[in-house]
């Protein structure tokens, strides 16, 4: 946003002036009179300037006056869970917000039952969302938090962090910036303070002294203002925009963590370039003090370096890195922050300033007396805006911010938890993980899949990476994954399906990792991703007891045996980890390692018998050796992707909850693309790739795929 503005003009000579004149003031009395002669200079070029902005346009004008009643705004933030000093910090965090105006309410993105009962204590103005993204730890997606501030129907949409203080200058600003007539997005960044010697009074409305008594407004103010630390360029901040009709910016907001670093820079940066909206800086019209956390920077060398207690997961912070530098402008085009208006109160004014181009401008209201009559009429008004924006200007840091010591280029990134520790991490109260063994090519169906078994609170799954993109891809998405180092075949993206070579090595993977996994004490689940699940299966599977491997039927035919040779499908099967059960998984896998085809026959031949001679009637089987059965599923739950038409339907959906059924499986179909072709339209899709969220019912974007 390009402006000229006639107190370019009146700075820009005042520095000239002070420049030619100070060389020759030799004495005390030189020295006072050239003072003298250049404040008012100063005085009469501002008084001059602002009648000029009179004349010209501006780049924002106002709708009307300032209105007793301000705009609805919804507080968002993304607590830690409500005890101890973390807990107090947050509490006293939001009381202050609620204490500003009866029109604020705040949003707490969380899962966790503290969160729950806090937001309880001041219903309905404070509420809890789960629906958002989070990672397999409980750490928020920005892009997810943002996604759902901007669905809000509130007049003004705040994203800050959940223990900041804001103070009442906050209103008065959202109040001025409410009466832009442009779609806008401002920043304040946070001072960080050690301390806070105040509390609220019980009705959360005033701030009180340590002796009960009010704090007088004049205080707050000198302790506001005591030099604390202030990072303007990439500390904790505010961020607020208008629900308006135009976008935050060009592009897609990238799956940052929250509070792992420069996803507010990286979305400011975006802003400012894509230029859709007024975009200005109010760090020095709202006071909000950030209370201090001292374990919020991890430490490498510490004995928690995982960072699984304190939060301090230092690839968490590489992730956002890695994203910050692949996409959008901030590692390419970094956006001047010295060349930004800011809006600061002044002598009881409101202006925006460019401290760079030194333009000043005045905000102004139908109906408000004459900027020229109030300026000409008080000099002191032209003096104390003349201290402001030196007062900016001479700020440290807030014109040579910077990202450039974020950088690490080409860092690699990795989740440095073993399987032992992510089974001790993942597994429920019966030691039952669910598996998903996934490579490159069925990244959407993996993250399909996850959402929905997000969405059905079922949060005991892992993820084996057979590539390192999917690897990558599991870890920025915030899966529990690991990887498997053994694969003798590349992954191809879209010949891996069904009776290709891939599909036979892949799926031998499978049968490996399960029995791994069982001989570590925890029984599995295992699935593939291009399974629905509409319930959770888990309570019936465990029904059948140990020394039982229950699986999917692959048979189509409407009657007759369901367990007929090579019927029994491998993508879908439960097993608990006993000594019978291990001892068949062996089998099966040095079976499938001696076989030209794909796992599925293995598993068939070895525990149904070639030709089925061990089946024992027209659900099950019984093999000899090791004395374990092999339980089929009733298709009407359990159906695959040929059984009664069902993915033909109208209404899939619908048709499957008719029957009741837990899951339906997308095979009997090749090739991802047609798989992905049936499955996105049925509605039996929970992703969305663009945005790389998952569907929520607030979720407006429309669903790309491939």
């Amino acid at each position: 946003m390009k402006i000229s503005n006639p107190l370019f003009l009146s700075l820009t000579t005042m520095n000239f002036f002070q420049s030619i004149l100070f060389p020759f003031l030799y004495n005390n009395k030189a020295k006072q009179l050239g003072m003298w002669l250049i404040w008012l200079w100063g005085f009469i070029l501002i008084g001059v300037s602002f009648y000029a902005t009179q004349l010209m346009p501006l780049p924002f004008s106002f709708k009307g006056q300032i209105l007793l009643d301000g705009p609805t705004i919804t507080i968002f933030t993304a607590p830690r869970p409500f005890v101890g000093s973390i807990g107090e910090r947050q509490a006293l965090a939001v009381r202050s917000w609620l204490g500003l105006s009866p029109d604020i309410t705040v949003v707490l993105f969380s899962q966790q039952p503290s969160v729950f009962s806090f937001a309880e204590l001041f219903s309905p103005r404070v509420s809890v969302d789960p629906n958002i993204d989070f990672t397999f730890l409980g750490t928020p997606f920005f892009h997810s938090i943002v996604a759902r501030s901007k669905a809000s129907s509130s007049d003004v949409s705040i994203v800050i962090d959940p223990d900041t203080i804001l103070l009442p200058d906050f209103i008065q600003t959202m109040k001025h910036a409410h009466k832009l007539d442009h779609d806008w997005l401002l920043f304040s960044s946070s001072k960080s303070v050690s301390h806070f010697p105040f509390h609220l009074d019980a009705d959360g409305k005033h701030w009180l002294q340590d002796d009960g008594s009010r704090v007088k407004t004049r205080k707050l103010q000198d302790f506001v203002s005591q030099d604390w630390k202030w990072n303007l360029c990439d500390g904790k901040m505010l961020i607020a925009w208008n629900n308006g009709d135009l976008p935050l910016h060009k592009g897609v907001l990238p799956p940052f963590l929250y509070g792992k670093g420069l996803h507010n820079r990286w979305l400011i940066n975006e802003a400012l370039l894509s230029d859709f909206r007024f975009v200005f800086d109010a760090s020095w019209s709202i006071s909000n003090l950030n209370l201090n956390d001292l374990d919020q920077d991890f430490n490498r060398t510490s004995e928690d370096f995982l960072g699984l207690a304190t939060g301090k997961r230092f690839w968490e912070v590489t992730g956002n890195s890695n994203l910050a530098m692949l996409y959008g402008s901030l590692y390419f085009h970094e956006q001047n922050f010295s060349n930004i208006f800011r809006l600061f109160q002044c002598g009881g004014d409101y202006l925006f300033v460019n401290s760079a181009k030194m333009v000043v401008y005045p905000l102004r209201y139908k109906g408000s007396l004459s900027l020229r009559k109030q300026v000409m009429s008080k000099s002191t008004r032209e003096k104390k805006t003349l201290e402001c924006v030196d007062t900016i200007r001479s700020t440290k840091g807030a014109n040579d911010c910077s990202v450039e010591d974020y950088w690490t280029v080409s860092t690699p990134i990795s989740l440095p938890l073993s399987l032992d520790i992510l089974l001790s991490l993942r597994a429920d109260k019966n030691k039952t993980v669910v598996l998903a063994v996934v490579g490159y090519s069925y990244k959407e169906m993996l993250m399909s899949w996850v959402c929905r078994l997000n969405h059905l609170q079922i949060s005991n799954f892992l993820v084996c990476a057979l590539d390192d993109n999917i690897y990558d891809f599991s870890i920025l998405q915030g899966l529990p994954v690991f990887k498997y180092a053994n694969l003798e075949t590349k992954i191809s993206f879209d010949n891996c399906h069904f009776g290709t070579e891939c599909f036979q090595k892949v799926t031998k993977v499978k049968s490996r990792i399960v029995l791994q996994i069982l001989k570590l004490g925890y029984n599995v689940l295992m699935s593939d991703v291009d399974i629905y699940w509409f319930k959770n299966p888990l309570p019936l599977l465990s029904s059948f007891g140990p020394a039982v491997l229950v699986a999917q039927s692959d048979e189509y035919k409407l009657t007759g045996p369901i367990n007929l040779p090579r019927r029994l499908n491998s993508g879908f099967y439960y097993a608990y980890s006993d000594v019978t059960t291990i001892a068949a998984l062996e089998k099966v896998v040095k079976h499938a390692a001696n076989s030209n085809l794909s796992e599925q026959p293995s598993f068939y031949d070895t525990l149904c018998g070639e030709g089925g001679y061990n089946r024992i009637d027209d659900s099950r089987c019984l093999e000899p050796q090791t004395n374990v059965t092999v339980q089929f599923l009733d298709r009407d739950l359990f159906p695959n992707g040929a059984y009664k038409d069902l993915w033909q339907e109208s209404n899939v959906k619908e048709a499957c909850l008719m029957k009741g059924c837990f899951i339906i499986h997308n095979n009997w179909i090749s090739g991802r693309r047609k798989k992905l072709e049936r499955q996105v339209p049925s509605g039996l899709w929970e992703y969305d790739m663009s945005t790389r969220m998952c569907l929520q019912t607030w979720h407006k974007t429309k669903v790309v795929y491939f």
